[in-house]
């Protein structure tokens, strides 16, 4: 290749990674479960309609596609969903028990033929919903987690733990269905009953609590006829965050807390004595943005397979006699939240810089691990693919801030040797998550052209301690603004990028790191703005849903206590300081940040002389699905930086800028 190199001005070198392909390959592999020997799990499939579809790998290692379209096995409990399906065998044969996105319904899915509905319809509000199933054939019941929404307000839910009949009898008739508990929780994950079947653990939080702030691990026994006696708290609590529970074989109870400022697992023994397993400073589990999500899963051995890292995530078997940990081999260098366990074979999710994710088999008693689902393949040359760099920068203060900085790369194309690469911030969302260092064809698909992508986990990320997560607390749009500004000026300061040309971007809640950056710092010369907060008075007081209706209060502040706050904060109530193009993107079903918010803004901005585009989609939520949106907002995204960059993409689309 080295006599072939051409020079090219960044931005505009050609590359075989373009927005169909990037888009065709966005969502991965998640769920994982054991349906006998099989390993099963669901998929993405961007390219009909952003579905998510149910896959089996069968005994010779084929993979099917277990439901046709239009079947999209995925809740919508508390919006963001969970573990939505469950199986095993009985007389031989699949049974398996999911949720069907469209109706919200539970179904029986058996091999011989069409999935059966096993709950009703309810015209209430968002109606019933289903969460976290677990198979109980000794009652012939599926228990899992119910919400129920008792109004038309976003609010109006409660959500208790029910036993659903596997006979259909509660198809058409919701007092069929039989609750396990009360509502005295606001949220709650579902039950994980020990080995002997007498008692049943779960976790329990309420508001104005998120899970990564404080939550409950409580516990009841189980009565002969399926009844949970009184429940009772036996760990956590407001400043405690417990991220799962399971059983061991020999009935212990495990869990994973961050007491010591590190979520790490303890096991609390039939006695009721608690110890640690594995005292370490990195995280044994992380943040519980749906409902179900498995950092370890006990072995019937004794050992526990688990996901830990810090700032990173592998796959490993812990020893919980001697705490030691071996770690499975392989190029994965982040594993998703997603284990299951059967005998000594652990399934998990992992990717890496090089590879996408794909399903990982972990031998527990060899330590041998392999893929054997949802397997990458490289769908063009991996020359192409970015090759990022681990770095740590230093903000106000000398505080620390963690990132991924991926130059631009091209086997075949360099730059003018006098010219420096646009470089763009990207702001992960949550904002209580962190952006894993794995496989991403978006931003290979801006790399490969000659931009430069720095992902940012600013302070209030997730991996790297309770403390680090804590520096967010009413201090959003301030620290994580400037977080993301302290990197794009050492980037600029050390040569690597050019200070005038540096955008910024981000969805959800990056996007409202986004829109407050373009509002509050002249760092950017541009923005991709992507179903945002913008207005935090109109989102804390109503205009979202329950789950985070009551997140600002730790993010910002409580809203009666400090409205000045959110108004000084809010990019929506400043849109005068907004003096640099943008790009706004939003999905029209969206109930977590809804299109008012972008609505409101943009009203705000009109008569200014701002050039910006503002595209919304029919048809998708919080988060982009569909393969046709993708490649429209790629290719709208590529079109504002090369207008705004002077950039000269091949083959892309002109974005139509407003003024």
């Amino acid at each position: 290749m080295g006599d072939q190199v051409q020079t090219l001005a960044y931005g505009s070198w050609p590359s075989p990674i373009d927005a169909s392909l990037a888009a065709a390959h966005d969502g991965h592999a998640e769920f994982v479960g054991f349906v006998g020997e099989e390993a099963w799990w669901t998929e993405a499939r961007p390219t009909e309609g952003g579905r998510r579809t149910l896959v089996r790998r069968g005994a010779d290692g084929t993979e099917e596609s277990v439901l046709p379209a239009p079947w999209n096995v995925r809740s919508r409990v508390i919006e963001y969903g969970g573990q939505p399906w469950t199986g095993t065998l009985r007389d031989g044969e699949p049974l398996v028990v999911f949720v069907n996105f469209a109706d919200q319904r539970l179904y029986r899915y058996a091999a011989d033929g069409e999935p059966r509905p096993l709950t009703p319809v309810s015209p209430v509000g968002g109606g019933l919903r289903w969460v976290d199933p677990l198979l109980r054939l000794d009652r012939d019941e599926v228990w899992c987690v119910l919400e129920e929404f008792t109004g038309d307000g976003p609010t109006d839910v409660r959500r208790v733990l029910a036993a659903v009949p596997l006979d259909g009898s509660a198809a058409q008739d919701q007092d069929a269905v039989r609750e396990l508990t009360d509502a005295r929780h606001q949220f709650v994950t579902g039950p994980r009953v020990s080995p002997d079947g007498r008692r049943a653990a779960w976790l329990a939080w309420d508001h104005p609590r998120m899970p990564w702030d404080g939550t409950e691990l409580v516990v009841a026994e189980v009565t002969e006829d399926g009844a949970f006696r009184e429940p009772r708290t036996v760990a956590g609590g407001p400043e405690e965050s417990i991220a799962q529970a399971d059983w061991a074989a020999d009935g212990t109870l495990v869990y994973s807390s961050d007491r010591t400022g590190w979520w790490n697992l303890y096991g609390r023994g039939q006695d009721g004595r608690t110890r640690a397993l594995c005292p370490r400073d990195e995280e044994f589990g992380g943040p519980l943005w749906k409902v179900g999500l498995r950092w370890f899963a006990p072995l019937e051995s004794g050992l526990i397979a688990v996901v830990h890292g810090r700032g990173a995530s592998v796959l490993g078997i812990l020893d919980p006699e001697t705490g030691e940990v071996v770690d499975a081999a392989g190029p994965w260098t982040e594993f998703s939240p997603a284990l299951a366990a059967h005998g000594s074979r652990v399934v998990g999710i992992g990717a890496s810089p090089r590879s996408a994710y794909e399903v990982v088999e972990l031998d527990a008693g060899t330590s041998h691990a392999r893929v054997i689902g949802a397997a990458h393949d490289d769908p063009v040359d991996p020359a192409y693919y970015p090759e990022p760099q681990i770095r740590t920068f230093h903000g106000p203060a000398g505080r620390e801030i963690h990132a991924h900085v991926y130059p631009p790369h091209h086997p075949d194309h360099v730059a003018p040797g006098d010219e420096l690469p646009p470089y763009v911030v990207w702001a992960h969302g949550g904002p209580t998550s962190r952006a894993p260092l794995v496989l991403d064809l978006a931003i290979a698909y801006f790399t490969s052209r000659g931009i430069g992508v720095a992902e940012v986990n600013y302070g209030g990320s997730t991996g790297y301690g309770r403390e680090y997560r804590n520096r967010l607390r009413e201090q959003w749009g301030v620290v994580d603004v400037e977080d993301c500004a302290a990197v794009a000026h050492a980037l600029a300061e050390e040569g690597t990028a050019d200070r005038g040309r540096l955008a910024i971007r981000g969805g959800s809640a990056g996007g409202w790191t986004t829109a407050a950056s373009l509002a509050s710092t002249d760092v950017y010369a541009c923005g991709t703005i992507l179903y945002p907060i913008l207005d935090l008075t109109a989102w804390g007081s109503g205009e979202t849903h329950d789950f985070e209706s009551r997140y600002l209060e730790t993010l910002v502040g409580p809203l009666a206590e400090v409205p000045g706050r959110y108004v000084e904060r809010s990019p929506a109530e400043h849109a005068e300081r907004v003096t640099t193009p943008f790009l706004l993107l939003q999905g029209l079903d969206d109930v977590i940040c809804p299109p008012a918010q972008c609505e409101r803004f943009l009203a705000r901005m009109e008569g200014r002389p701002v050039p910006h585009a503002y595209i919304a989609f029919e048809g998708e939520g919080h988060g982009f699905r569909r393969a046709d949106t993708m490649v429209r907002v790629l290719e709208s995204e590529l079109s504002l930086y090369a207008q705004v960059f002077g950039l000269n993409p091949p083959g892309i689309p002109t974005l139509e800028l407003a003024k």
